[in-house]
């Protein structure tokens, strides 16, 4: 049988549980329960696709942590997390799977009493995609004697600043994105229905890049176009590419979960002055902001910078113009942490990595540059090395 490949080594993980043990005393938890798969993964490495269902990580103050899920995937656990012993993989019947009758946080609260939690301070992700209100309500009917705090974030936060190893994975995803854009330029053309395109990006990151191959991303290609365009989360159809549209293509490559995000835009025909003007616009600001990128500032500083240009030249944008990128799972692949808007003042480090997002969406049309960032001892490293333009074809 072959030996499932780990991501990183148990030192890189224990350094990690350290760091969320430090986060867990400040905030007095005995032990939190992680039920956000990229948490999941970033502690204990485990990887499958398995979180329409009930699972997560039991993390205390001594000992490995414990994964907890369908017992079906306490195989998928045992090929993936750094842990070893069946003590630390817990599987819970199936009879528990999609049943109105009864619900598996009860299985969970059994197995956090015969861990000797069942009266302690533990900590639970309560604003997460992937830990329901009939979940939390479960959990605190089986463990009356326990007293729970929302630690929403409190792993995402631990994850923001990135080891060697996670900074190459997101090089690797880098390269990737970088190849399905070439792929985007060399076929797209007036009558090509967009899902045939849609169906080469995908194989195009999944066969990777530069010898390494392509994870799924956590979120689907978006590629609207014309006034389709005018709204940042469309997707596709069937339709053909048309002369006089612009589409936006905002993609990620990925490698080992890790997801690096990047848009571009393509205009088919002869580009109205106003998506020049748009164009310029928001290189200046792009521009402005890296200039902020930097150790020492805050993340405000680049959305102030980039929102003044944009302003001046007579355009705005009221939504934030990034956020952290890393390691993600469906359906996001940004941290939900850092962003880039006024008022957040979280200080930039070396090794933050971000999606630097200053999209505009016009009454025609959209316009997406945008570019993976890394924050270095000097300042900031794009990623990518994808031309920063709007492209056009005839």
């Amino acid at each position: 049988m072959t030996t499932f490949e780990k991501n990183f080594t148990t030192e890189e993980y224990q350094r990690r549980i350290s760091k969320t043990r430090a986060a867990m005393s400040a905030q007095g938890l005995d032990a939190i329960f992680v039920s956000d798969p990229s948490n999941m993964s970033w502690l204990t490495g485990y990887d499958g696709w398995s979180f329409y269902v009930f699972q997560g990580v039991i993390l205390t103050h001594s000992g490995d942590p414990v994964w907890w899920g369908r017992e079906m995937d306490a195989q998928g656990a045992r090929r993936t997390v750094f842990m070893e012993g069946d003590d630390t993989i817990r599987g819970y019947d199936d009879t528990f799977v999609q049943n109105p009758e009864k619900h598996p946080m009860t299985d969970l609260a059994t197995l956090l009493c015969d861990l000797g939690l069942g009266a302690v301070q533990i900590g639970v992700e309560m604003d997460n995609y992937y830990y329901s209100a009939a979940a939390h309500a479960a959990l605190v009917s089986g463990l009356p004697k326990a007293t729970f705090s929302d630690a929403t974030g409190l792993v995402n936060w631990q994850r923001a600043v990135k080891s060697e190893r996670e900074i190459e994975y997101m090089r690797r995803a880098a390269n990737i994105v970088e190849a399905m854009h070439d792929r985007i330029l060399e076929l797209a053309e007036p009558g090509m229905r967009k899902n045939d395109l849609i169906a080469e990006i995908y194989a195009t990151g999944i066969r990777g890049a530069h010898g390494f191959w392509g994870d799924y991303p956590a979120i689907v290609p978006m590629a609207p176009s014309g006034l389709d365009a005018t709204a940042p989360h469309l997707t596709w159809d069937d339709r053909p590419l048309e002369l006089g549209e612009a589409t936006f293509f905002e993609i990620a490559g990925a490698h080992r979960r890790y997801q690096c995000p990047q848009s571009r835009t393509l205009f088919l025909g002869e580009v109205p002055q106003k998506y020049r003007d748009a164009e310029a616009a928001v290189l200046d600001a792009i521009d402005a902001g890296l200039a902020q990128a930097k150790p020492g500032n805050q993340a405000q500083d680049i959305a102030n910078a980039f929102n003044a240009t944009l302003n001046k030249a007579g355009f705005e944008k009221d939504s934030r113009c990034g956020y952290a990128i890393g390691i993600s799972y469906p359906p996001d692949w940004g941290e939900r942490t850092i962003s880039f808007r006024r008022g957040d003042t979280t200080v930039l480090e070396p090794g933050m990595t971000f999606h630097f997002m200053p999209a505009l969406w016009l009454d025609d049309g959209g316009l997406e540059i945008t570019e993976p960032i890394l924050i270095t001892e000097t300042g900031p490293e794009c990623l990518c090395t994808t031309p920063r333009e709007l492209w056009v074809k005839p």
